[in-house]
Order: C-alpha cells, then sequence, then structure tokens
C-alpha cells in the first residue's frame, strides 16, 4: 500500500515536470520561429552581454525616478526569491518543479538574466554596472552570494534558468535512458569547471575580451543572440544532457565552480545521522555525485533535497528504522513468568 502511494506521488511529480516543460519547450519554440523571421540582431558589445543593464543616460534621474522604474522588476524578483525558499525550506518536490519553471520562464526569457562569467570578469576588472540603474541585478547577486554562503549552492539548484531547464528535462526523461558516470571519472570530470574558470579569467586578463562567455556559457540561448556554431553546440549539449543528467552543470559550468568555492564557507550543513558511516542509500541517490559515503561534498551539493528528504523519510532511512525497532523491542510484553 505505502509503495503504491510513493508510486502514485512519484507518477503526479513526473506529470507536472512534464506538463511545465512541454509549456516551456512550446514557448522556446514559438519564440525561435519568431526570431527566425526576423533580422538577425546586433551582436553584444564587447563590454557587457545582452542580459546586463544599459548605464547610460542622456539625463541623471533622481533615485525616487530610477527606483520607480525598476519597482516591477525589483517585486517580480521579490516574488520569485520566496517562491525559491518557500520551496527550499518545505522541501515539496512539486513546488521545486514550479520553482524551475519560474526560473526559466522568468529570469530566463523574459529577464535573459543570470550570473555569469561576465560578472567575474566585471569584478576582475571592478567595472561592475552603476548601482542605482541595476538594483534588480544587484539583488540577485547578493542573493546568490548569501544564499551561498548560508546554504551552499542554492543558486545552481533553484534559481539558475538553464540548470532549472536541465533539472526539468531529468524529471521527464526515463532513467533507463541515463548513463551513470562511474564514479572515479566523476570526481575527476569535476574538476573540469574550474579549469575552465581559471582559463576564461585567465584570457580575460590577458585580452579584456569578455565575448568568450559566448563559448563557455548556454545562457544567450534565452535571448537569442547565438551563430549557428553556437546553436550547433546547444544543441549536441542538450541531447548528451539527455543521457548524462546535469552534464554542464555539474562538470563544465564557470559560474558553477566559482560558486562551489564559496560554499566551502556554508553556514548551515546537511544533517548527517552516524548510520551514514555505513549506509550508501543517499550517496547512490545524489544525482550531482555530492556524497562520498558520510561526508557531502559541499562543492558540489547543488541543495536539490534528494538527501534530505531521504533522510527525514522514517520508512526508508536506516537511521529511522533502527529506532523503531528498537521501540517496538522495548515496548514488546515480557513473557509471563511460568509456576
Amino acid at each position: 500500500m505505502i509503495e503504491r502511494t510513493q508510486q502514485t506521488q512519484r507518477s503526479k511529480t513526473k506529470s507536472i515536470a512534464t506538463l511545465l516543460l512541454v509549456a516551456l519547450l512550446s514557448i522556446l519554440s514559438t519564440r525561435a520561429a519568431v526570431y527566425a523571421t526576423q533580422p538577425p540582431a546586433e551582436p553584444a558589445p564587447s563590454s557587457a552581454p545582452s542580459w546586463e543593464f544599459d548605464d547610460e543616460g542622456a539625463q541623471e534621474p533622481g533615485w525616487r525616478e530610477v527606483a520607480g522604474a525598476q519597482a516591477l522588476d525589483l517585486g517580480l524578483f521579490a516574488a520569485f526569491t520566496v517562491l525559491a525558499m518557500v520551496s527550499f525550506f518545505r522541501k515539496s518536490v512539486p513546488l521545486k518543479h514550479v520553482t524551475f519553471a519560474a526560473a526559466v520562464l522568468y529570469l530566463g526569457f523574459a529577464k535573459s538574466q543570470l550570473i555569469s562569467i561576465v560578472n567575474i570578469f566585471a569584478l576582475v576588472d571592478w567595472s561592475l554596472p552603476i548601482f542605482k540603474y541595476s538594483l534588480a541585478w544587484y539583488l540577485l547577486a547578493t542573493f546568490t552570494v548569501v544564499s551561498t554562503v548560508l546554504w551552499g549552492r542554492l543558486y545552481c539548484g533553484r534559481v539558475c534558468s538553464f540548470g532549472a531547464l536541465t533539472q526539468l528535462m531529468d524529471a521527464v526523461i526515463p532513467a533507463k535512458w541515463r548513463y551513470d558516470v562511474p564514479l572515479k571519472i566523476e570526481r575527476r570530470a569535476s574538476l573540469i569547471k574550474y579549469a575552465v574558470l581559471g582559463g576564461a579569467i585567465l584570457y580575460f586578463i590577458v585580452t579584456r575580451d569578455r565575448l568568450i562567455y559566448r563559448y563557455i556559457e548556454p545562457f544567450w540561448m534565452f535571448s537569442f543572440h547565438g551563430s549557428a556554431v553556437m546553436w550547433t553546440g546547444l544543441a549536441v549539449l542538450l541531447v548528451a544532457t539527455v543521457f548524462v543528467r546535469n552534464l554542464y552543470c555539474r562538470f563544465l559550468c564557470p559560474v558553477g565552480a566559482a560558486l562551489g568555492l564559496l560554499s566551502n564557507l556554508t553556514v548551515f550543513k546537511i544533517k548527517r545521522w552516524k548510520e551514514c558511516n555505513t549506509c550508501k542509500l543517499c550517496e547512490k541517490t545524489c544525482q550531482w555525485g555530492a556524497i562520498q559515503g558520510p561526508k557531502i561534498i559541499k562543492s558540489e551539493c547543488v541543495r536539490c533535497d534528494d538527501c534530505e528528504r531521504l533522510y527525514l523519510d522514517q520508512k526508508k532511512c536506516p537511521h529511522w528504522i533502527i529506532i523503531k525497532r528498537r521501540s517496538d523491542f522495548t515496548a514488546r510484553p515480557s513473557a509471563a513468568p511460568t509456576t
């Protein structure tokens, strides 16, 4: 009965994720068709990608005018943040998928606003956007840094539009299609993203060319500012993601590498039971390769909730099963004395 209920819940969750993904793909195909009928857009200037704010203006408006013009963006981002945090604290799979859809639609297609390697370039040469004209971006950046320090790579697991898209794909694609990367290869492959991060920063320091972002990040897909070569590369990446879950996020993303380094400062860590020293249930369940025995690898963990739901599950987690068996044994009536 319990197993049937769990299967029903999994079926409902998969149905929700399927509907969300179909809706997102429909929007994507519609926008792509519209874009195909328009003349090609001018390439983004070398100083900033398409998702950054325009820092120029003929006049200098006051703070009231500036804040008023950005009030809708600030309100929408605040609402999205509340949704993301509620889904995180409640550990609800359907609510997490709703957050993914909101991330793709709002931060992806509507705003084309993500944390990017370009922002790291701006930090390197201290050319960040002007604060009062970029309030929503600074709110996003502050949320990303603060949430990473508090809980780890929450941005990667809840907010990033591309990561949200691939995780929706993961919820829909049959598990039998998946290829589980051997643990030894996975550990080494996870270091590639740090090489990409270091190489990109070194390249920028030498050349001051920010357009390198187009070849190491797929985020431009949300604004449709890619060449034929770039779209082909994106298609290959998404097809590969069908078979190796979260491929880009786990092995190639420079922003994920940067947040992984920052996550070593995480304050609120995931709980572990003493039974985790020998139990491999969470390690086998983790889709990010972030669990090694009893140890959570903070730089790889994106707070996806899978292991947290498991160790709270009193019917699956050995910790609770052992407690229940001890309780049952203690409550067992002693044998009646013989006369």
